[in-house]
């Protein structure tokens, strides 16, 4: 009767052993420092949408305790967050606050992103909404602003938008939409393809209409970005077309700087192109 009371005992013991260490490896979750995750309610939209938010390590120094910071603001806020708080780990580069705007809830995130970051309606998307882009905007500049500026301690003339692929193709329509509503654009790999070209047919109103754009503005895309590489679409010619416009209207107050970069795909251009757009910014304090 020994035996199997004591076998029995070290069965117990190793399960023990094996859930508490399950449980452990649980626990440990690997956390970005000084991030949380926030729920807006949009009136705006009728949806709620996540922030995730990112402060600098400074920012809880006691000779920091009133200085403001820019924000850097992201949208596709689950792949560009994560990309941004690794960028910005470094001290040297941690000097904004990241804040990445999220899907809708309960939708799928590629189905969100279409229809948030798309200005006008596309026919041909045959498989997604397009065109709430005014709607999206508008929830970023009531209610997204508000929340950010309400709770942190920040530079309000120091705003960035970034974007990458169709987040690029957002923020260069609210270069030429509100271009107020930001002091630096950083755009990767934009999808200025978009409606057969749509974004030049709104840059030439634009220049009709104004001698001045007063905005700091950072386009990279890939040099793979072809159509040669397997993309759809030849975004390093779009690039090209685009910057080179810009830079025909001399427009007032513009500073553009742009790179097509050596080895890099649709898929990996941004990491790249965020961190030279920092660069950039932080130069230019």
């Amino acid at each position: 009767m020994k035996l199997p009371f004591v076998k029995c005992l070290a069965l117990i013991f190793m399960l023990n052993i094996i859930c508490n260490n399950v449980a452990l490896a649980e626990s440990h979750r690997f956390e970005i420092a000084n991030s949380k995750v926030v729920t807006i309610e949009s009136t705006v939209l009728g949806k709620k949408y996540d922030l995730f938010i990112k402060v600098p390590r400074s920012y809880f120094l006691a000779k920091n305790k009133s200085k403001k910071y820019p924000v850097l603001y992201l949208n596709d806020g689950p792949y560009t967050f994560k990309v941004a708080a690794g960028v910005t780990h470094m001290r040297n580069m941690d000097k904004v606050i990241v804040v990445g705007i999220s899907f809708a809830h309960g939708e799928n995130g590629q189905f969100s992103r279409v229809r948030d970051l798309t200005p006008v309606v596309d026919q041909s998307w045959t498989k997604y909404t397009t065109g709430g882009a005014t709607d999206y905007l508008a929830f970023i500049e009531k209610e997204v602003f508000q929340y950010i500026e309400r709770n942190y301690r920040v530079n309000t003339e120091q705003k960035i938008l970034s974007g990458q692929s169709l987040g690029g193709s957002f923020a260069a329509w609210v270069l030429l939409t509100k271009p107020e509503l930001f002091s630096t654009y950083i755009l990767t790999s934009p999808s200025l393809w978009f409606k057969n070209d749509w974004i030049f047919e709104l840059e030439n109103k634009y220049a009709e209409k104004n001698k001045s754009l007063q905005a700091n503005v950072f386009m990279a895309t890939g040099a793979l970005e072809t159509l040669e590489n397997g993309m759809k679409e030849d975004m390093v010619a779009g690039h090209v077309k685009f910057a080179n416009r810009l830079r025909s209207r001399n427009y007032q107050g513009l500073k553009l700087a742009d790179e097509v970069v050596e080895g890099t795909d649709h898929y990996s251009t941004f990491p790249v192109g965020l961190s030279k757009g920092l660069v950039l910014f932080y130069e230019s304090q």
